[in-house]
């Protein structure tokens, strides 16, 4: 019988700040993804904020030594925050099923992503990367670099790139082959790297596409049976941390656009969620969505938890 198919797309909370955290943190991750591979054919998503960011700090701090560490251009360093993700990912997984007997094949794609290099998003960077830092701190950066620095839901400042839009996943042919042949594939790691079409073929640019975003558009190229999305909690919540807040057990498009219009959504947490599963579920024949944490993915495919957005 033909599995069912599901693009999951991994929140921060799966993955660590340090490589040797994120490899204690994956464990549990590569668990539940096994978990999901049992009943499903599985595509895989993740994001890279703090380890791309990580990465781009290191190569500066290096180059600016006056080494001889060349400087790494951003889009190089999403890809080997991408290589490195899938790196832990894969051998977890790889672990857990070998610890089940099974047999399964796990493959890493590193993937490419075609944005507009017209997009309005270069011209206003949100995306947060990096690590925290004090106003103090940001501000001293901004003057030695340049970069841009926000204020990020009150955990301190990061530094923000461009965050353009996904028009086209370049491999989507080598996963859905992939994804076909019953492996579970690991694609547009930290929204995949984005690059723009030129006269001379593709180039890479800096920014980085929200991975919740590259997922979606991964589901429906695809055409997978349902978009994942797993996050910090069980459910969606509207009226956030207020005495009347209340959690959706399941939404239409319209009540999900109206909560949006409302303001219910954050716009550095639940709200890309929210507009990636609008984005998957309107363009898609199927039309399910799910946000729900890492740890009750299964029972909340189960209909016990989690939100389910529909048309």
């Amino acid at each position: 019988m033909t599995k069912k198919r599901l693009v999951i797309a991994l929140g921060g909370n799966a993955l660590g700040n340090t490589p040797q955290e994120q490899l204690e943190l994956v464990k549990k991750t590569a668990k539940t993804i096994v978990d999901l591979s049992e009943n499903y054919d599985v595509a895989v998503g993740h994001g890279n904020g703090p380890q791309v960011g990580m990465i781009n700090n290191a190569m500066e701090f290096s180059a600016n030594k006056g080494g001889n560490t060349p400087e790494m251009p951003f889009p190089e360093c999403g890809a080997m925050s991408q290589g490195y993700i899938g790196y832990h990912l894969s051998q977890s997984i790889r672990n857990e099923l070998k610890n089940r007997g099974k047999d399964s094949e796990i493959a890493c794609v590193v993937t490419q992503v075609l944005v507009d290099k017209d997009d309005e998003a270069f011209n206003k960077p949100t995306k947060p990367i990096g690590s925290f830092l004090t106003k103090e701190e940001a501000e001293a950066k901004h003057e030695e670099n340049g970069y841009e620095y926000v204020e990020d839901a009150g955990r301190g400042y990061r530094r923000v790139v461009a965050s353009p839009i996904p028009k086209e996943i370049i491999e989507i042919n080598v996963v859905e082959n992939l994804v076909s042949n019953g492996n579970i594939v690991i694609t547009v790691g930290g929204g995949g790297v984005p690059v723009i079409d030129t006269e001379e073929g593709l180039q890479g640019v800096p920014a980085v596409i929200d991975k919740d975003r590259s997922s979606a558009l991964l589901a429906k190229e695809l055409n997978a049976d349902m978009l994942v999305i797993l996050t910090a909690v069980d459910r969606v919540m509207i009226n956030f941390n207020k005495p009347n807040q209340e959690e959706i057990k399941e939404m239409t498009v319209n009540e999900a656009k109206k909560y949006i219009e409302e303001g219910h959504f954050a716009p550095g947490s639940m709200l890309p969620k929210v507009e990636a599963c609008l984005e998957f579920v309107e363009k898609s024949e199927q039309g399910l969505a799910l946000i729900t944490s890492l740890e009750k993915a299964a029972e909340a495919l189960e209909g016990k938890t989690g939100t389910i957005i529909k048309k």
